[in-house]
C-alpha cells in the first residue's frame, strides 16, 4: 500500500478514477448506499496526501494541477460507469454507430471538468478538520447545481439520488429539494474522513453524532409524514397508464398501423368508463400530429366520448413560404375519441444531439443529425403550463412533461401552478437494458416528493408507473414489462414548501455552510 500511495499516477489518476466509478453503486438500481462512506473519505485522503506532498514553495504554482487532474479523474470514473447508457442510443442507426468510442469518453469527460474544477478549489485548504468537510461539501454541491444548469444542464445522479431506495429519507425534498439533500448528504458521507489520524478528537465525534441524530431525525420526520398522509380521489374518474413494450426493431419492422392495433388492444377500453388513457413518447413513428386522422375511424371505433388520449408525436408549424421555415416539435398532445386536438404541449428541455444538433449548421456538412428519426432538429417549446382537461373530466389540471424534462429540480413548474397529476411521457427504448430507464424512474420520484404531487409515468421500455406524492409507487411496470395499470384519477393535495420558493432554498443553506466555513476556519476546528 505505501509503494502505491507514493506513486504519484496512481494517487492522481488510477485511484479517484475507480472510486468515482465505485461511487456508482450507491445509484439505483444497485442503492448501496453505504459505498458512499468510503468513496468521500478516500477521496479526501487523497487530496490531503496531494497537498502534503506539494507544500514546498518552489511546487506550490504547479502543484495545483494535479488536484484538477484528481477531480477529473474522479468525475470521469463516476460518469463513465454512471452514464455509458448514453451510448446505447448510438447502437440503433448505422450512422451513428462510428460515434459511440466519442461519446464514451467525451461526455463523461466534459462532466468530470465540474468535479475537477471543485477539487481545484478546495484541495490547498485539505486538513483532517471539520472545516475542510464543510468546505468541500459547499463546492461540490455548487459545482453539481452548475453541472445540473450551465448551457442546457445535465442534473443526471446527483449525490442525494442515492438514498432513492428509501422514501422516508427523502420526505425532506418536500422542504428543501435535491441540491440541498445532496449538500448535507455529502457532508455527512465525508465524516469518516475525520478518523484518518492517530488520535480521536472529541470535536470529530460530536460532529459525527450531530448528523447521525440530523439523518435519524429526518427519518422519523419521513416516517411521520407519510403515515399521516392522506388523499383524495375522483371515484368516476380514471387514469390508465399504458406501455406497450414496443423494440425501436418493431418500428423498422411492422407497420405504425399494426402497432397502433396492439396498443390500443393493450389500452383495454371500457366506452362507458371515464378514462384519460396516458401512451408513452414515440408510439407514432411514421406520422405528425398534422396528419393522423387517417386513423380516425379506429379510434372512433374503439374509444368513446367517455376517453381522452395523451400520446407523444412530434408535429410542425409552417413559419413561412418554403419547406426551410418549418419548425419541428417533440409534443404530447391531447385528442378524444375523433382525434380533435384538444391541447398541445410542445417540449422545452431538448436533448442535445439527441434531439437538437447544436452548431447544426456547421456539423450538418459533414454528414450529422440528430440521433432521433428525422433529419432536422427539434424546436423548444416556449412554455409549460397547466392543462385543463375540461368538464367531462371536472376541470382536472394535469402537468406535461417528455421524457428527462422530469430530471430537473425546482424547475419543472411555477409556484402558481396547481395540478392534480404530472403527467411524464418517455422512450426508454433507446437505452436498451442499461441503468438509464431505472435511474430515469428515481427522477420522477424525487420530483413527486418535492412538489408534493401524483405522478403518472408512462415509458416503454422503461419503468411505467403511478407515484404518490411521497413518492411511494402506487402501480407500476417494469422494464421490458406489457400492459396497462389504472388509478381513480386523484385531487390536488397542498403545495410543498420547495413548490412555492424552488431552489431558493438551496442558496439559503448555501449561506449557512459560508458562514459556518468561515466561523470553524477562524476558530481552526
Amino acid at each position: 500500500m505505501t509503494a502505491l500511495l507514493n506513486n504519484k499516477f496512481f494517487v492522481i489518476f488510477i485511484a479517484p478514477f475507480l472510486l468515482g466509478a465505485i461511487t456508482i453503486l450507491g445509484f439505483t438500481p444497485y442503492n448501496l448506499t453505504f459505498i458512499n462512506f468510503f468513496t468521500f473519505p478516500i477521496l479526501l485522503f487523497l487530496i490531503s496526501l496531494i497537498n502534503k506532498r506539494t507544500q514546498s514553495k518552489y511546487r506550490k504554482k504547479i502543484s495545483k494541477r494535479y488536484f484538477f487532474y484528481l477531480g477529473c479523474a474522479f468525475g470521469f470514473g463516476f460518469f463513465l460507469c454512471g452514464n455509458y447508457w448514453i451510448s446505447i442510443s448510438l447502437t440503433h442507426d448505422e450512422i451513428f454507430k462510428s460515434l459511440i468510442p466519442f461519446a464514451v469518453i467525451l461526455v463523461p469527460l466534459y462532466l468530470s471538468l465540474f468535479f475537477g474544477l471543485a477539487i481545484l478549489i478546495v484541495g490547498t485548504f485539505a486538513e483532517k478538520n471539520i472545516f475542510f468537510i464543510l468546505f468541500f461539501s459547499l463546492v461540490f454541491s455548487v459545482l453539481e447545481f452548475l453541472r445540473g444548469n450551465l448551457l442546457t444542464g445535465f442534473p443526471w445522479n446527483l449525490i442525494s439520488y442515492t438514498w432513492s431506495w428509501s422514501i422516508e429519507s427523502i420526505q425532506i425534498l418536500s422542504l428543501i429539494g435535491t441540491y440541498s439533500l445532496s449538500l448535507i448528504s455529502v457532508t455527512f458521507f465525508c465524516t469518516p474522513f475525520l478518523f484518518f489520524q492517530h488520535k480521536i478528537i472529541k470535536k470529530n465525534i460530536s460532529l459525527v453524532i450531530i448528523f447521525l441524530l440530523i439523518f435519524l431525525s429526518n427519518y422519523l420526520y419521513g416516517l411521520h409524514k407519510i403515515s399521516n398522509s392522506t388523499y383524495k380521489f375522483d371515484d368516476d374518474i380514471y387514469v390508465k397508464i399504458v406501455s406497450p413494450s414496443f423494440s425501436l426493431k418493431d418500428y423498422n419492422t411492422q407497420s405504425e398501423l399494426s402497432q397502433l392495433k396492439r396498443l390500443i388492444k393493450i389500452s383495454d377500453p371500457e366506452k362507458n368508463k371515464k378514462t384519460l388513457f396516458i401512451w408513452p413518447e414515440g408510439i407514432f413513428y411514421q406520422s405528425y400530429l398534422e396528419d393522423i386522422k387517417k386513423y380516425k375511424n379506429l379510434f372512433y371505433n374503439e374509444f368513446s366520448e367517455n376517453h381522452l388520449i395523451i400520446l407523444g408525436i412530434n408535429h410542425f408549424i409552417n413559419t413561412g413560404n418554403n419547406f426551410k421555415n418549418q419548425k419541428y416539435f417533440n409534443s404530447l398532445a391531447i385528442l378524444n375519441h375523433n382525434l380533435d386536438i384538444l391541447s398541445i404541449y410542445n417540449k422545452i428541455d431538448l436533448v442535445p444531439f439527441g434531439e437538437f444538433l447544436p452548431f447544426e449548421k456547421i456539423l450538418s456538412k459533414f454528414g450529422l443529425k440528430k440521433i432521433t428519426r428525422g433529419y432536422y432538429s427539434f424546436s423548444a417549446g416556449d412554455i409549460r403550463t397547466t392543462i385543463n382537461l375540461g368538464n367531462k373530466f371536472n376541470e382536472s389540471l394535469i402537468l406535461p412533461l417528455i421524457c428527462y424534462e422530469i430530471i430537473y429540480s425546482g424547475k419543472i413548474k411555477k409556484r402558481n401552478q396547481l395540478p392534480a397529476l404530472l403527467i411524464n411521457i418517455s422512450e426508454d427504448a433507446w437505452f436498451g437494458e442499461s441503468i438509464g430507464p431505472y435511474q430515469h424512474f428515481s427522477k420522477a420520484i424525487y420530483r413527486s416528493v418535492e412538489e408534493g404531487i401524483f405522478v403518472a409515468r408512462s415509458a416503454n421500455k422503461g419503468i411505467s408507473g403511478f407515484l404518490d406524492p411521497n413518492g411511494r409507487v402506487i402501480k407500476s411496470l417494469d422494464t421490458g414489462e406489457s400492459g396497462n395499470i389504472e388509478l381513480n384519477f386523484p385531487y390536488f393535495s397542498q403545495a410543498t414548501l420547495f413548490s412555492k420558493y424552488g431552489n431558493k432554498i438551496f442558496f439559503l443553506i448555501i449561506m449557512l455552510y459560508i458562514f459556518l466555513t468561515l466561523v470553524f476556519k477562524k476558530y481552526k476546528i
